[in-house]
């Protein structure tokens, strides 16, 4: 390595090198401090089990929401463009129902919106404990395709931020 010829340029050459060790340790750290989603099993209202073993390899939304909550019904005519629109990419969806919502709102909701994605129950609220104990909703999760959580929102995401996540997710390998 070549050293500076002057004070000055040493001075520069040290705060450019300081710089650029402190990017690599942010880069380095937010590549190796993933969270990875939780292990756990996702039953739908047909009783079918999902395990989020068996959605590796896809991109992944889980939303956390109640038919009592008005911003969960405010957004979901947009998770589900959402989902119509990343679907066929590859994007998997479930809707997981709060263990406070009574499971014939659940069921009546999901008939009479035509959701096109799994709905699953949440009666003795495991799955939000597993996820960090959810207690708002709506709560949602993109978790890319090796099961990390890219991001959580809280209440109802900026829609265009989330397709944008969505795009570069299922873009990536």
């Amino acid at each position: 390595m070549l050293a500076p010829s002057s004070p000055r340029k040493f001075k520069i050459f040290s705060a450019v090198a300081a710089i650029a060790l402190v990017t690599l340790g942010i880069v380095f750290f937010s590549i190796s401090n993933k969270q990875q989603a939780p292990d756990v099993t996702f039953v739908n209202l047909k009783g079918e089990k999902i395990s989020s073993q068996s959605l590796r390899g896809k991109v992944v939304m889980v939303n956390f929401w109640a038919t009592s909550c008005e911003t969960c019904v405010a957004e979901m005519p947009h998770m589900i463009e959402t989902y119509n629109k990343y679907n066929k990419q590859g994007l998997e969806f479930v809707a997981v129902a709060m263990d406070g919502d009574p499971p014939n709102y659940v069921v009546n909701y999901t008939e009479t919106r035509k959701l096109p994605f799994d709905v699953a129950l949440d009666l003795q609220g495991k799955l939000a404990k597993a996820f960090g104990d959810v207690k708002m909703t709506p709560t949602t999760f993109v978790i890319d395709k090796h099961g990390n959580i890219l991001k959580r929102y809280l209440g109802q995401p900026s829609f265009p931020e989330l397709h944008q996540l969505l795009d570069k997710a299922l873009a990536a390998a």
